[in-house]
C-alpha cells in the first residue's frame, strides 16, 4: 500500500538525497537499531542470549539463512567461550 502522493514522495526523496552519504548511513543505522529494539521487545523476557539471537536473526533474515545452522553455530561458539573462560580461571 502506498498512500503518499507523488509530490510528497518526490519532496522526501530530494531532501534525503540532499544529505551527505554519512548522514544517510547514520539514519539507516539508527532505523535498524530501532527496528531491532522493537523486534526484541516482542520476545518473551525469559529467553537465553542464544535463543534471543536466533529469534532475532530468524525474524530479520527469514529465508536468507539456515536458522538451524545459525543456532548450532551460536551454541558451539558459546561452548567454546565457556571452555576458554574455565581454562583461564583455573
Amino acid at each position: 500500500m502506498n498512500d503518499t502522493s507523488p509530490e510528497i514522495e518526490k519532496l522526501v526523496r530530494s531532501r534525503l538525497l540532499a544529505r551527505s552519504g554519512s548522514e544517510r548511513a547514520r539514519m539507516g543505522s539508527r532505523m535498524f537499531d530501532v527496528a531491532r529494539a522493537m523486534v526484541v521487545a516482542s520476545f518473551p523476557t525469559n529467553l537465553s542470549e542464544i535463543e534471543e539471537k536466533v529469534r532475532l536473526c530468524e525474524r530479520l533474515y527469514r529465508g536468507e539463512i539456515n536458522i538451524e545452522a545459525f543456532r548450532s553455530h551460536l551454541i558451539e561458539r558459546a561452548r567454546a567461550l565457556n571452555e576458554e573462560r574455565t581454562r583461564t580461571v583455573n
